[in-house]
């Protein structure tokens, strides 16, 4: 019985300020951001997809949306895939770094001393990893989530090192990281950009 779960991080967001934004809410797609959706909607529409799940937060569902309508699903809201807490959350992080009274935030970087620990993500996205996996059994499910939570449960599962280099994470604006499951054991992971040939998009705290 083969089962994939597909991790999907949203589209492009509307950020003109190019702050960190977090779990702020109000934070939408721009229009770039709706051509991505749209993109992987269509890159998975031969696809067996028979659950579509999505954060709190309203990129998240709007990435989710051309999805849900094009196989006549709902979409099913999920707390564990929310953004990671951060407490640089509404501030230009490159301004925010300059200044001496922020500096202890960065004391720890393998917990993270600024925001939610790894080991919470991790332990949170692969709940809602597994919750998906049974729903969609023998079919594929389709998780939209942000990039930290996605790469974080992407090195768990890999058995990595949770502390790591933000610049080195793979995963795009609109990227699918694919799990697959043979008989309830993870057998492969992938990695895809439907929306690249779009651009790669702006914005901050995704």
């Amino acid at each position: 019985m083969r089962t994939v779960v597909h991790l999907l991080r949203h589209g492009e967001v509307y950020n003109p300020s190019s702050v960190l934004y977090g779990r702020l809410p109000g934070y939408q797609l721009s229009e770039l951001g709706q051509q991505m959706a749209k993109a992987v909607a269509t890159a998975l529409s031969g696809h067996d997809i028979t659950y579509v799940v999505a954060s709190p937060l309203e990129r998240a569902q709007e990435t989710a949306l051309p999805i849900a309508e094009q196989f006549g699903l709902p979409i099913v809201i999920d707390p564990r895939l929310i953004e990671s807490d951060n407490l640089f959350e509404g501030l230009r992080v490159d301004l925010a770094l300059r200044s001496p009274r922020n500096w202890w935030m960065l004391r720890n970087p393998f917990r993270p001393s600024w925001g939610e620990p790894y080991r919470h993500i991790a332990r949170r996205m692969a709940q809602a990893v597994d919750a998906a996996r049974a729903e969609a059994d023998g079919h594929e499910a389709v998780l939209v989530s942000h990039q930290l939570p996605i790469w974080t449960v992407r090195r768990s599962l890999s058995r990595g090192r949770l502390w790591h280099d933000p610049r080195t994470r793979q995963c795009g604006l609109a990227s699918l990281t694919s799990l697959t499951f043979d008989d309830g054991t993870l057998t492969q992971i992938t990695y895809s950009e439907p929306a690249a040939h779009l651009g790669p998009g702006v914005g901050r705290g995704a």
